[in-house]
């Protein structure tokens, strides 16, 4: 089993099939558009932008699960990241990506990676802090955390590496143009 064997729910609310996207590079985030992490759109673009042409794709799923900071409609949620960070990647519906209630390509990845830390700088201390009170067990299982966490699959459908939303995004490049 890999990512191909997972549809996902457009914005329009029609399914795609995550096999659409065989032999692509894709980094799947879930994002939110009140976060203090929203800012990564920038750098997302940018990403998108330079290596897009090399078979790369970001799969892009609005979540209001953490903090209600992605209010509004799916059509809402596009209109503000297409205005005010531009973005040109793919759009899905707002789904839920932790716990029971989490669409399935989620799950399995949640299932399928683990949570490595936030890193011992402020933020990621902040971020800690955070986890620690919405699941005291944070540590020892792969559930999303917190918005803007990424997930890096392989041309193969494969999952290469999982990024959490306190990584710098420099990182996250690299690792990318790596596999590209």
């Amino acid at each position: 089993m890999n990512i191909y064997d997972f549809t996902i729910v457009k914005a329009d609310g029609t399914e795609e099939s995550m096999a659409d996207y065989k032999g692509k590079v894709l980094l799947i985030v879930n994002t939110a558009t009140g976060c203090g992490f929203t800012p990564q759109y920038d750098a997302l673009q940018d990403l998108y932008d330079e290596v897009k042409d090399q078979g790369f794709e970001i799969i892009d799923v609005p979540c209001n699960q953490f903090g209600e900071q992605a209010p509004g409609s799916d059509e809402e949620i596009h209109s503000f990241c297409t205005g005010r960070y531009g973005i040109t990647f793919p759009q899905f519906a707002k789904a839920d990506v932790r716990g029971k209630t989490a669409i399935p390509l989620f799950r399995y990845l949640a299932q399928n990676t683990k949570f490595e830390g936030f890193g011992m700088n402020p933020i990621g201390m902040m971020m800690a802090g955070i986890a620690k009170k919405m699941d005291k067990d944070y540590k020892k299982n792969g559930e999303v955390k917190w918005n803007f966490t990424k997930f890096l699959i392989g041309r193969d459908g494969e999952i290469v590496a999982r990024f959490e939303p306190t990584e710098d995004m420099k990182v996250v490049a690299k690792k990318i143009r790596e596999i590209l």
